[in-house]
Formats: C-alpha cells, structure tokens, sequence
C-alpha cells in the first residue's frame, strides 16, 4: 500500500511523485524552449527566415530555472538509487542508463542535426558522405561530433561518479543533515544563503569560463550545476527541507512573482547595457528569483502533486526518450521551413505539435515495445521494469 508522504527515517523509500511530475513539466518545457531556439535572436543550429524578440519573452522566464531544477531532480534520483543498491551497483546502472544513451545519441542521434546546420551554411554533400565526418573525432564546430543537447547526460553522468565519496558521505551522516535542516527552517537563510553563494561563484567564474558545455573547460556551468545536483540531494536526505518548503512557498512565491515583474520591466525588455554595481544589482535579483522559483516549484509540488494516475506513469517512462530525441527531431521538421512565408506563429504552433506527435510515435510504437531500443534510450528491459514498479521512489534518470 502506499502512501502520500516522505517517512522520517530518509532509508524508507516511498515513490515521491511530486518530483516525477516536476520532472515532466521540465522536460516538456525543454522542447517548447528548443522550438523558440529556431525563431529568436539566440545563436542556434538552424534560423527561421523571420526571427522575432516576441519568443524570447517568456523563453527568458524559463530559462533562469528550468535546467536548475532538472540538475536538482537528478540530485534526488540519485539519493533514492543509493538506498537501493551499493556504489558498484549504482556505478553500473548510471552507465548503462545515461553513458550508453549518451554514446548512441553521439552517433545516431545529434549528427543530423550538424547535418541539416552545414546545408544552411552551403554544403552540398548527401547525408553518407557527411555522416564520414563523425568518425574523425574532430570536435564540433570545426568538426562533426558533438553531444549538443545531451550534454546533461555528460554532466549528470561525471558528476554521479565523481561527486560519489560526498554523496555517500551526506547519506551517511543524518545528524548532519540534520542540522543544516533545522537551519534552513529560517526563510531568510533558505534564500540568502544560496543566493550569495551562486553570485560570489558567478563573480569570479562568470567572465572567465563562459559556458560552453565543454566538458573539461564548463567551471562556472560545473560550480553552478552541481551545487544544485548536491543541493537536490540534501533536500532528500530530511523531511525538514520539505515542510519548510511546504511552509513558504507562498512566500517564495510572491517574492518571484514580484522579481519576475522588476526583471521585464526594467531588463529583459531592453538593450541597454548593464555595468558595474547595476550589473551586480541584476545578479542578484536574477538568482533570488530563479531561486524562489525552485523553492515554490518543490513546496507547491510536494503540497498538491504526490499522487499518480495513468497519465504520469506513462510519462515518466517515455520523458527520457523525448529528452533524447526532441531537438534533432526539431531541426528535421524545421529545415524545410526555413523559407516558408508562413508566419513565425504557425511555424511555432505546427512544429511542437509536429515534434511532441513524432516523439510520442516513436516511443510507443518503436522504443517501448524492444528492449534493444530501451537500452540505448536508457530505459530498464521490460521485465526488468515490471519488477521495480511498484516502491521505487523516484527514477533515478532525471
């Protein structure tokens, strides 16, 4: 039987649905973010022939949290696969879950997009003769092989095993825990801490290691990531952080709303350039709402979404292939409409119907019912699966 609520003893596991619906939001987000991505004025593979400020807007807003709370999702996935299984258990699980998935996207996945990219940059070659060029290692942009959007798995993977000592140490010591818990429970400390942390880390990270998701050279991406992977760890490890996200999410709410308002008035809607003590000013109110977001997101969810039905236990199998999938997808369906004369807005509304409908297509039919395509998707073998259903906590690919 089970129930709604997260035990005090953090080694009882209970499937914390709240986390799996925030998950799907997230992922779903993702691909309307990545169909904006072909309209605005943000570099990008392909452009639409009519490029507008109007799409950026509301990409603005989600793109101070969305990849956060995926990174703090993951965290938590991760505590509830450590209490199932050993670190040699748990090592080989994320290699077989995000490493393999991550090799075939580097192959079969994203070199059509570098494709479609080098024909709007004038290639004429056919897709055999470009597909050659993968195979020479050479990195993207100046060569073929890139993990584009898959470098979250990239990321999730080296941070599972190389934050994996601080992890068991965290999991380990409940008293500790604990304490940072009771501290928390402060609203004040809950946001300034955080706050001046990721602000101090992006002074003087910021301007040297723009972000580039290159692996070994991303330290400003890495310092912010996985604090925020670390972070939505912890928060798994006592009920405290829950209920004190519970308790002010109202707040935290309100302060995002109203920050949210200040950052469209006064910034995302101008092109003014911002320097010196304004630019720290915008920092921190930038990261003091992308913060409060989070914090809202997890008390509001943890507050009305720990329930399931039909509709996210099929979703949360089927985000990760449409995570894998979604932007070369995009890019395929985008490319012929590159010169269309169709207004930006039907080109929008047609390419993520196009897009969601193409995923769906290919997971249920294709990827769902054979297990050589549930590897290479990171999906567990079918009766694999039917035997974890039940208790399992969260899954532990966020």
């Amino acid at each position: 039987m089970e129930t709604n609520f997260l035990p005090q003893d953090p080694s009882h596991q209970l499937r914390r649905y709240d986390l799996d619906w925030l998950r799907v939001i997230a992922f779903a987000i993702l691909i309307f973010f990545h169909v904006g991505m072909f309209f605005n004025h943000w570099g990008w593979h392909i452009k639409n022939n009519d490029i507008t400020s109007a799409v950026e807007w509301p990409m603005r807003f989600s793109s101070q949290w969305r990849m956060a709370l995926l990174f703090m999702i993951s965290g938590a996935g991760v505590y509830f696969a450590l209490g199932s299984r050993g670190a040699g258990a748990f090592m080989k699980e994320r290699f077989v879950r995000i490493f393999v998935p991550l090799l075939f996207g580097m192959f079969v996945i994203v070199p059509p997009q570098i494709f479609f990219e080098r024909l709007t940059q004038g290639q004429t070659y056919s897709y055999s003769e470009f597909y050659k060029t993968v195979f020479e290692f050479q990195a993207y942009p100046d060569g073929s092989f890139s993990w584009h959007h898959l470098w979250y798995l990239a990321y999730i993977f080296f941070y599972s095993l190389l934050g994996l000592p601080l992890l068991l140490f965290l999991r380990r010591n409940h008293r500790l825990t604990e304490r940072i818990a009771n501290a928390f429970k402060s609203p004040f400390l809950l946001i300034a801490i955080p706050v001046v942390w990721h602000v101090t880390g992006s002074a003087f990270l910021g301007e040297k290691f723009p972000t580039t998701h290159n692996l070994v050279r991303d330290w400003n991406e890495h310092f912010h990531d996985f604090t925020l992977f670390v972070t939505g760890f912890v928060f798994c490890t006592q009920v405290a952080f829950w209920e004190t996200m519970k308790k002010y999410r109202k707040l935290t709410l309100g302060i995002w709303v109203t920050l949210t308002f200040i950052l469209y008035a006064f910034y995302w809607t101008s092109d003014r350039d911002i320097e010196g003590a304004e630019r720290l000013l915008y920092e921190i109110i930038k990261t003091v709402n992308a913060w409060c977001i989070l914090l809202s997101f997890f008390g509001f969810g943890y507050t009305y979404l720990r329930f399931s039905n039909p509709f996210l236990k099929y979703a949360n199998e089927a985000v990760y292939p449409f995570y894998i999938l979604h932007q070369t997808v995009i890019i395929i369906l985008a490319y012929p409409l590159i010169d269309s004369p169709s207004h930006w807005l039907a080109k929008f509304a047609y390419l993520c119907i196009a897009t969601f409908s193409v995923c769906l297509a290919l997971y249920h039919f294709l990827i769902r019912r054979f297990d050589a395509l549930r590897i290479v998707f990171g999906l567990k073998l079918n009766k694999s699966k039917k035997r974890s259903e039940a208790g399992a906590p969260i899954s532990s690919i966020s």
